[in-house]
């Protein structure tokens, strides 16, 4: 199969991160940005946060500063929406989200997966999708216990050496998530091997998305 390049060497990637929760984006892209940055490459990031009382927010923004360590440039936003009501929260959201959109022109947008189980996170892939009409949209994964691991069409490979580095990161920097039974260093291995296996990494690992639309030129 023919790799195809997210970013070519001496180019430089303006992303959109877009996370419902604190810690979304880490478990969903949190190994790809981690990689762009260790192969040299400059990326700008504009990291997007929804929803999280106080100790929440803070466990975000320190999370938001270490995985984006060595990056061209960085902006972290965080939102204070309603967890858990999000499409109650709809025409909020989506002038949050197109106010950013004033301000962003991103290559490409990290954000929720539209068959997600959790509401929150079908909502920002719905408005997403909504406003962000002319771009390269990679839709991440979240392992939960409601079983909606599916069928993924791209994939982007991690060393092993991303793969510690971003599961040392989730566990030191979100410490209100360590009692949950799906927050744990196994699942996101277990998880990084299994798409590593489906797209033949040869360090075994990977992220896995899916994208609607694709334009090859």
């Amino acid at each position: 199969m023919m790799p195809l390049p997210l970013v070519r060497g001496g180019e430089r990637l303006r992303i959109l991160c877009l996370g419902a929760h604190a810690d979304d984006i880490e478990i969903g892209a949190g190994g790809t940005i981690l990689a762009l940055i260790a192969a040299g490459h400059r990326i700008d990031v504009h990291w997007c946060v929804l929803s999280g009382n106080a100790e929440r927010a803070r466990e975000s923004l320190k999370s938001a500063e270490a995985f984006l360590d060595g990056a061209a440039s960085r902006t972290v936003e965080l939102g204070n929406f309603d967890d858990s009501y999000f499409p109650n929260q709809s025409r909020e959201i989506k002038d949050w989200l197109k106010n950013i959109q004033t301000r962003v022109e991103p290559d490409v947008i990290f954000t929720h997966s539209r068959h997600d189980a959790h509401q929150d996170h079908r909502e920002v892939n719905r408005i997403t999708s909504n406003i962000f009409r002319n771009h390269l949209i990679l839709e991440y994964e979240i392992p939960k216990w409601d079983g909606d691991i599916s069928e993924r069409n791209t994939y982007i490979q991690l060393n092993t050496e991303i793969l510690e580095k971003k599961i040392a990161l989730l566990n030191k920097y979100f410490a209100t998530q360590r009692s949950k039974d799906w927050f744990d260093s196994e699942v996101f291995r277990g998880l990084a091997r299994l798409r590593g296996m489906e797209c033949r990494s040869p360090s075994n690992f990977a992220e896995a998305f899916t994208i609607r639309k694709l334009t090859i030129g």
